[in-house]
């Protein structure tokens, strides 16, 4: 099996094609990303086909799926500080970036595609845990423009019959996740900030509670879902019904780390959802066999991977 990976050099992206050379039946992958969020390093290592260009270019997408099987759509312009800045940026890439990999997919054969899709277009919805027949009520472009996302691949899948799977993730963390920039997801910008021995910069209370999932998690659903050949006609979410504040992942952070970590409240963001936890039925009915990684797992090979940039 081949295997085509949009933003295959980011951080998710880079952990899935590791994942998926380490498993039986897939042969090659064959990797699209512009590096704007990523970075080529995040491949070293890794025996892949490596197609530097964007998911807005028609060429650079074909040069990529020529031979594919399967097709994981991970590309994306991420971050909601980010798109509320550049609402434009994040539709374009989110959006039509999107129709282009679709697109790619049917003039490659009808291809099987995985779509990376995220929690944020709950929004404002407030019941929890989250299942996907809610209402979505997106509080950000970036919400928003993950919504099109999904909404796109369904549509593709019942009107031209390609075989879609649209993942909606929740926080994923793990190695590779890069920090040290004003858009840094939150985990990796607590460890790095604590391994400077800085104080963690936290967005109001810090009792806003996330569902978060270890990268490892994710790309082991993803990979089984590959070779399953996983389709579905709705939304999935990839989640395992966690429910932690930032407040509760800076106690396990200390725990890990063995001393006190100083914290530092600013205002909250603009487009910050409140809370976050997924119901994952659906997610077991279609993938019985993936357990998730548990988060002071992952969080403690989190922090072992980043001691080694930090070093």
């Amino acid at each position: 099996m081949r295997v085509a990976v949009t933003g295959g050099a980011g951080f998710i992206g880079s952990n899935l094609c590791e994942h998926l050379l380490a498993t039986d039946g897939v042969q090659s992958i064959a990797i699209i990303d512009d590096l704007s969020n990523s970075q080529i390093e995040n491949l070293d290592g890794l025996n892949v086909e490596f197609v530097e260009g964007t998911i807005l270019d028609h060429d650079a997408l074909d040069r990529t799926f020529d031979g594919a099987d399967a097709v994981v759509h991970l590309a994306a312009l991420g971050s909601v500080p980010r798109s509320v800045a550049n609402p434009i940026a994040s539709h374009a890439v989110n959006a039509t970036g999107t129709v282009m990999v679709l697109e790619a997919a049917r003039r490659h054969g009808n291809l099987h595609t995985i779509v990376a899709g995220s929690s944020s277009v709950y929004g404002a919805n407030p019941t929890l845990p989250k299942h996907e027949d809610l209402a979505t009520r997106p509080l950000s472009p970036y919400g928003g423009s993950k919504l099109a996302t999904e909404a796109y691949a369904l549509a593709w899948g019942a009107s031209y019959g390609l075989p879609v799977l649209p993942f909606r993730f929740f926080n994923v963390f793990g190695p590779k996740q890069p920090a040290g920039h004003v858009y840094a997801a939150v985990i990796p910008a607590f460890v790095d900030s604590a391994l400077r021995s800085e104080p963690v910069t936290v967005h109001g209370d810090g009792m806003q509670s996330r569902d978060f999932t270890y990268v490892g998690t994710v790309t082991a659903a993803i990979t089984q879902a590959i070779l399953d050949r996983t389709v579905s006609d709705a939304p999935v979410n990839l989640a395992f019904g966690s429910r932690i504040t930032l407040l509760d992942a800076l106690e396990e952070l200390e725990g890990v780390l063995g001393h006190p970590v100083e914290r530092n409240h600013i205002e909250p963001r603009a487009g910050d959802v409140r809370h976050s936890q997924a119901d994952n039925s659906r997610l077991l009915e279609l993938l019985p066999n993936v357990e998730a990684v548990s988060f002071i797992d992952g969080l403690t090979t989190t922090v072992d991977w980043m001691r080694t940039t930090h070093a």
